[in-house]
């Protein structure tokens, strides 16, 4: 199948700025881009698009994706545990519904419940169901049990064995990449944040089985000592990390080649704009979202300005942020962060890409064809990414999810 998309304006994701133009696609990829809205209409084509001025862009990717977190814009779960089948439902549907609103990659950060995500990734890729492209993960670890306890399950345990068996099993399960939870977290339980889960043998021995298995690590890692961990166990991509110092940051930016970073401003601004009814009681956590934002707005600045590839993915998927809204981040990284609109796109589409470690995230010729038509100019106003209404197509690899009503039969 060969698609003309003409009369658009093009924003490939490199950041440039978006010019009229005319793309050809053939099978899953993008075989032609040219400037010009009548560029290629001499080309052989079995179906043209007709743009008519608006925007073409990559499709969205989420560095930090929670699709087992049940909540979505569609439904949402007070409680967070689910009954097994009614966590299935939900994860499948929180896969449809991400693609529904323009992203069509995902990076998983972690699932409720073992073997769920690599199930759903595997049915994606058959066609079984609708939804992105899927890096799957597995529960995430941390050293210990729910008591604090070494049960000596593969989830937990201590020690370089224990960290070598896990990465074992996931990479026995069809994980890609493991989440790693290297530091507690303030919102759950006040004050952990500071508390360092795992010892230095243990993350570099995670690191290099991970190296030797072909996986990747994501890590949860708020300050200096988590931060250092996770880079000395060569994680892909590292998330929050609020709390950075110049030390930690010098050893991110050396590593700006290899490690991405995602600081997840959605769960922040979502806990911040809460209102629970009043036998829930969230001021621990919004007071941790509003001190993990203020110091975010001086090291997201001052880490992207020295190169560090910072990407968008805010924990989405709790009741008070649920699954849905993924793309409020560009907004949070305009309003929060000093991006341009453009910038924040950049880290939607082509960092993002680069995170996946596939040909995606650019309008480029022989990508995949994951591409978004936009009613209006997200360069100008990022906002409009939050309306699904304004994507008046969705397309992934060549395919047609989301047609608009100018599709035509050549």
């Amino acid at each position: 199948m060969r698609t003309l998309i003409r009369d658009v304006r093009i924003f490939d994701g490199s950041g440039s700025a978006p010019y009229a133009g005319s793309v050809l696609v053939d099978g899953e990829h993008i075989a032609q881009v040219a400037q010009g809205a009548d560029a290629l209409d001499g080309a052989a084509h079995d179906q043209r698009i007709e743009g008519a001025g608006r925007t073409l862009m990559p499709g969205m990717v989420d560095a930090h994706t929670h699709l087992t977190w049940g909540s979505s814009i569609e439904k949402i779960y007070h409680q967070f545990i689910l009954p097994p089948e009614e966590l299935k439902v939900a994860a499948w549907r929180n896969a449809r519904v991400l693609l529904d609103q323009g992203f069509t990659s995902l990076y998983s950060a972690g699932a409720l419940v073992d073997g769920i995500e690599p199930e759903l990734a595997a049915a994606i890729a058959a066609g079984e169901t609708p939804g992105p492209r899927y890096v799957p993960s597995t529960i995430e670890r941390s050293p210990e049990g729910d008591e604090g306890v070494d049960t000596g399950n593969v989830f937990n345990g201590r020690g370089p064995d224990a960290m070598r068996a896990f990465v074992a099993y996931c990479a026995d399960q069809g994980v890609k990449s493991i989440k790693l939870v290297v530091s507690g977290e303030d919102a759950l339980k006040p004050g952990t944040a500071q508390h360092v889960l795992y010892t230095e043998a243990e993350m570099v021995a995670a690191g290099q089985a991970c190296r030797e298995a072909g996986l990747w690590i994501a890590a949860h890692a708020y300050y200096p000592e988590a931060i250092g961990l996770a880079l000395d166990a060569g994680a892909r991509v590292i998330y929050h990390a609020s709390y950075a110092d110049e030390a930690a940051m010098a050893r991110m930016i050396a590593a700006k080649d290899t490690t991405f970073y995602a600081p997840g401003p959605g769960v922040s601004v979502g806990a911040l704009e809460a209102s629970p009814p009043p036998h829930i009681d969230m001021s621990a956590m919004k007071a941790s979202a509003a001190e993990r934002l203020e110091r975010e707005k001086v090291i997201v600045p001052a880490l992207k300005a020295a190169g560090v590839k910072v990407l968008i993915g805010g924990d989405y998927g709790f009741p008070f942020n649920p699954n849905g809204r993924n793309a409020r981040d560009l907004a949070h990284f305009v309003e929060y962060y000093g991006y341009t609109p453009a910038e924040a796109l950049v880290a939607a589409t082509r960092l993002g890409g680069e995170l996946m470690g596939l040909a995606v995230g650019e309008v480029r010729e022989g990508f995949l064809a994951d591409l978004l038509l936009v009613d209006g100019d997200p360069t100008q106003d990022v906002a409009i990414m939050q309306d699904a209404a304004r994507l008046s197509m969705i397309m992934k690899g060549g395919a047609l999810y989301k047609a608009p009503a100018a599709a035509e039969a050549a």
